[in-house]
């Protein structure tokens, strides 16, 4: 931690703040509000007065004891925010107090102040609020690293996105569209896929109703899909690599559908020279994340302030409505992103 002659900060900030914890794993009504010191920035980070906080499916896991945090990370809920800047550690260039970030966070999003990695934050995009810039990073990072980056998604190539209604796969469809991708998608109702197409899908595909595969397929003949992002895997896999392109990738970002595969045929992958990646963002290396941050600031950040590939915000609670906000998300009737509101 940085001790107070690291930090730069502009006048004397509240010693404690409020913020969401629990003692024990278990349902939304396990979070209560408490208050507790605020967090020191090190001198490589920044700390901000949050202002908005995005919820994300690794919070309602670590909620239930499924998804741990690492042991450098805060134990409080919550990986992406939006704020002010009000103190600056000492070993940090390009931010200022005043400045307005949004940040991927190592934990500590659903309360009144977090730190985060100076190269872990990006500028609101020109004209948003507090609740729309707190909705961009958790997603952003996610789809860019595993979208364009693993999978290496080409303009003119198609991209299948499930989950096509979640935070996720509203930004995953936008910015498949927006770097010149066919998007196809699936959801799990008329409105859902609605939405998808109403951002840019192709088509979408409910998949209570039909067999996305055999649409697909239909759809595409012997054209095939380039990239899958997947968040389901289980029986799910399987069909990717037949609907697999020749050179197809599939970019695996969750397994909430099973972790295991078993009708998983090794000759669909070598007919099809196809690749198989996952990864996960939490672990990732400071350098990593710095460099998803990079590319998004160049590549996916003016596209944000021209008033394209905006995320969707279903919802926006107060922090005190914590508990209901994540009823809400694992009810999955949401469409696009749940963030909290902090403070003006």
């Amino acid at each position: 931690m940085g001790s107070r002659s690291d930090i730069e900060t502009p006048m004397p900030l509240h010693d404690d703040m409020r913020y969401v914890a629990f003692d024990s794993p278990g349902e939304a009504e396990v979070m209560v509000i408490r208050r507790g010191p605020r967090p020191q920035p090190s001198p490589s980070q920044l700390l901000v007065r949050v202002q908005a906080a995005g919820i994300n499916r690794p919070d309602i896991a670590q909620r239930l004891g499924l998804y741990p945090p690492p042991a450098d990370a805060s134990p409080v809920l919550g990986l992406e925010i939006a704020g002010e800047v009000v103190a600056v550690g000492a070993d940090v260039q390009g931010w200022q107090i005043g400045d307005r970030v949004c940040a991927l966070t190592h934990g500590g999003g659903y309360a009144e102040y977090g730190v985060a990695e100076a190269a872990h934050c990006l500028p609101w995009p020109r004209g948003y609020r507090a609740e729309q810039a707190a909705a961009l990073p958790e997603n952003h990072f996610t789809v860019w690293s595993n979208v364009f980056d693993m999978a290496a998604l080409q303009p003119g190539e198609h991209l299948l996105v499930h989950g096509g209604s979640s935070g996720i796969g509203t930004t995953a469809i936008q910015l498949g569209r927006e770097f010149g991708a066919t998007v196809y998608a699936t959801a799990g109702s008329p409105d859902k896929c609605a939405a998808c197409e109403q951002l840019g899908a192709a088509m979408a595909i409910d998949y209570r109703q039909q067999d996305f595969e055999a649409v697909l397929r239909e759809r595409l003949g012997s054209r095939g899909i380039d990239v899958v992002l997947d968040m389901v895997g289980g029986r799910y896999t399987a069909r990717h690599l037949r609907l697999l392109a020749l050179d197809g990738r599939i970019a695996q970002i969750a397994t909430l559908g099973g972790a295991k595969v078993d009708d998983f045929d090794w000759r669909e992958v070598m007919k099809r020279r196809a690749r198989l990646m996952g990864s996960t963002l939490r672990p990732r290396s400071v350098a990593q994340k710095a460099a998803i941050a990079s590319a998004l600031r160049q590549r996916v950040w003016p596209a944000l302030d021209a008033g394209r590939c905006a995320p969707v915000i279903h919802q926006v609670l107060p922090l005190d409505q914590v508990v209901d906000a994540h009823r809400t998300m694992e009810a999955s009737t949401h469409i696009g992103k749940l963030v909290l509101h902090i403070a003006d």
